[in-house]
């Protein structure tokens, strides 16, 4: 079926993103925090959003239950929705970082495909952080209540239990967080942007 025409075009601003990044004194970046429910993406990005505004560096952490209240309240946990709830977010966290935002993102996203397209539509600077903790572990956790609603066939297409997850093949970064602390995970993630040079401004123009 031929789409119809979109008269839409991409329009550049007189100031660019290297400008903006420079005036932060940072990279805008994506950091895509990917696990089970229950093992530690949110907190995490929350220590980490901490210790970077602490340092002064402008970060927003962009979480799953937050974007369900608003832009993706519409969808539901089908395949097709949580397909569309990361394209969706991947697009909202590309523009953040287009302004120079350090973003983290802490969402289950099961789907190595759907992470695949994030990283193409952010391009640079995206970082795939697995949250790794063994499934007993995050639903001794239990945060929610949801493993134990997932067992009793109350909750359906329940990451883990009822529907898939994909682990990364090759992450930027894999926190155990099964066995290491808070402020361990914090201190990686806060390295990997450190060895990577998205805490200092570029110096040459973005390709």
């Amino acid at each position: 079926m031929t789409q119809p025409p979109r008269n839409i075009q991409r329009h550049d601003g007189a100031v660019s993103r290297l400008d903006r990044e420079r005036l932060l004194g940072q990279r805008g970046a994506v950091v895509w925090f990917t696990g089970l429910s229950g093992s530690g993406k949110s907190t995490v990005a929350r220590a980490v959003e901490e210790r970077l505004a602490a340092a002064g560096r402008l970060v927003y952490v962009l979480d799953g239950d937050n974007v369900r209240h608003g832009l993706c309240s519409d969808l539901g946990f089908s395949p097709a929705d949580r397909t569309e709830n990361i394209r969706r977010i991947g697009h909202v966290a590309a523009l953040l970082a287009d302004a120079g935002v350090i973003v983290l993102t802490a969402f289950i996203s099961p789907y190595r495909s759907d992470r695949a397209q994030v990283r193409t539509v952010v391009a640079q600077d995206f970082l795939e952080v697995w949250v790794d903790a063994p499934l007993d572990v995050c639903e001794a956790r239990d945060p929610k209540g949801l493993y134990k609603k997932a067992r009793a066939s109350q909750v359906a297409e329940f990451t883990g239990v009822t529907a898939p997850y994909e682990p990364p093949q090759h992450p930027d970064l894999r926190l155990c967080t099964g066995s290491q602390s808070l402020t361990e995970s914090a201190t990686a993630v806060h390295d990997l942007l450190q060895q990577r040079g998205l805490l200092a401004p570029p110096s040459v123009q973005r390709p």
